[in-house]
């Protein structure tokens, strides 16, 4: 068995078996437990899940999204990406300019109700195009704050400037690859009003031995089912990259939670996931004939071998 399906599957079980039912944000109700850290080796293989389909694509467009600074969804839909559609859905149907169906509590509602996710899914289409082709409204809710790009490589300090904490951990492990400093984080308390969605992932730092790059990122919310799985894929091919970019090895990618849980209309797709077993893990190439990550492309980047089980569906709790 492969070790990031083991490990990962281990977390689901536990949680299952050990976990605190709680209520949430979003009013679904979590099976949750505090504090779980989960550890992958890199040299063993790409840690994208084959218990069920991860579409890497989506990692992908998702992390180059982050690294350009971009906050805005439009490059997400050119990519057929709609991870982030709910929230930038949700800032447009919570304002004045709105004017269709009534789309409160649209994320438990499109689930429960066949007529309501009809028109759901039609004020979604709406909101798509409008975001893709009107650069209006795409300034006004596709713009989804100052979430991780922004936060990522334009962070304004208290004084005054703007920092770029990405390429500070680029060149701080090119001068200094000892350094205990290679930290970026994104939570800003000061701008957390301002943001649809506060990070989950807050926070990751870099660690340098024996030329290889190590990642730890640390997350104070944890849906297991459906974010964790990406929030793994995306770490690690962040770490191939920066690793790629300081002609280092790629070692270990550590995940460290704080609520994991979770959510209480996923525990039959987890238990689907938990009856599979594991496949080999698929492996990554680089083109290495790019020269810098910030010019990285979705065809620069080619997965190899992943041969998954099939995708398992379930609902995003907004």
């Amino acid at each position: 068995m492969n070790q990031a399906d083991k490990v990962y599957l281990d977390l689901c079980q536990f949680i299952l078996e050990k976990g605190t039912r709680k209520e949430d944000r979003t009013g679904t109700g979590t099976i949750s437990t505090f504090g779980y850290q989960l550890r992958f080796n890199l040299q063993d293989g790409f840690p994208l899940l084959t218990t069920k389909r991860v579409p890497f694509r989506l990692v992908v467009s998702e992390l180059l999204w982050f690294l350009k600074g971009d906050t805005n969804v439009r490059y997400l839909l050119e990519n057929n990406n709609h991870i982030w559609d709910e929230w930038g859905f949700q800032k447009w149907v919570e304002s004045e300019d709105y004017i269709g169906p009534d789309m409160s509590n649209f994320g438990i509602r499109s689930q429960l109700d066949e007529e309501f996710n009809k028109l759901y899914r039609e004020q979604m289409s709406i909101y798509q195009e409008k975001v893709l082709h009107d650069d209006d409204f795409s300034q006004r809710f596709g713009n989804l704050g100052n979430v991780y790009g922004k936060q990522w490589r334009s962070w304004e300090g208290a004084d005054g400037q703007v920092y770029d904490q990405i390429q500070y951990i680029i060149d701080e492990i090119k001068r200094n690859p000892d350094s205990r400093r290679l930290i970026c984080n994104a939570w800003s308390i000061s701008e957390l009003k301002g943001q649809m969605l506060p990070p989950c992932h807050f926070a990751f730092q870099f660690y340098v031995v024996d030329g290889k790059l190590s990642c730890m990122f640390n997350m104070r919310s944890t849906d297991v089912f459906l974010g964790l799985p990406f929030n793994i894929a995306s770490y690690a091919l962040l770490t191939h990259l920066l690793a790629y970019e300081c002609d280092l090895e790629v070692g270990e990618l550590v995940y460290t939670g704080a609520d994991v849980h979770i959510y209480s209309n996923h525990i039959e797709q987890v238990e689907k996931q938990l009856s599979r077993e594991p496949r080999p893990l698929p492996t990554i190439k680089l083109n290495r004939l790019v020269k810098s990550i910030y010019n990285f492309t979705m065809d620069d980047i080619e997965l190899i071998g992943y041969d998954p089980h099939g995708p398992i569906k379930a609902p995003v709790a907004v």
